[in-house]
């Protein structure tokens, strides 16, 4: 495994909320599963004890999910902001021009730990990202996507 497969680029704000979720689920959420625990063990057999059974489940969840973002945690290296606007790279704000629908959409080109399509932040590893990246304004690309290929006219990049 080669240094770059163990790294995982992060914008500073990225870095910041990857740090407040983990400090929430070690601090806040870990401590009331606990708690949730020691009441569900106070109500008895535990065989039966839906309550202990759901509280423990969910103890699981918690501790896989820190280890994850744990792993993360300690393998991120957050990327300088982008200070050339002339090609699109990672941190890089990106407008498009959806050439079938006529519709603007804008995304930010993120780490996968990021992304979170919604909020408009794309991964630079999924196929839009991929073709993005080192692209300039008036360049279109052409995204093979589940309905088909989508072309998209690159209108901005800050």
């Amino acid at each position: 495994m080669t240094t770059e497969e163990t790294i995982f680029p992060m914008t500073a704000e990225g870095y910041k909320k990857l740090e407040e979720r983990l400090k929430d689920l070690k601090t806040v959420q870990r401590p009331a599963i606990i708690a949730a625990i020691e009441a569900a063990r106070s109500l008895g057999d535990l065989s039966e004890n839906a309550e202990y059974n759901a509280a423990r489940e969910q103890q699981s969840f918690i501790e896989g999910h820190i280890k994850e973002l744990e792993d993360a945690y300690s393998r991120a290296k957050v990327m300088p902001s982008p200070t050339d606007s002339e090609k699109v790279l990672f941190g890089s704000q990106v407008t498009l021009l959806d050439e079938q629908a006529k519709k603007k959409i804008s995304y930010r080109i993120v780490g996968h730990h990021e992304a979170d399509l919604e909020s408009g932040f794309i991964s630079m590893a999924s196929p839009l990202g991929k073709s993005l990246l080192g692209r300039h304004v008036d360049d279109t690309v052409e995204v093979n996507t589940p309905s088909g290929s989508k072309a998209f006219l690159i209108v901005n990049i800050g």
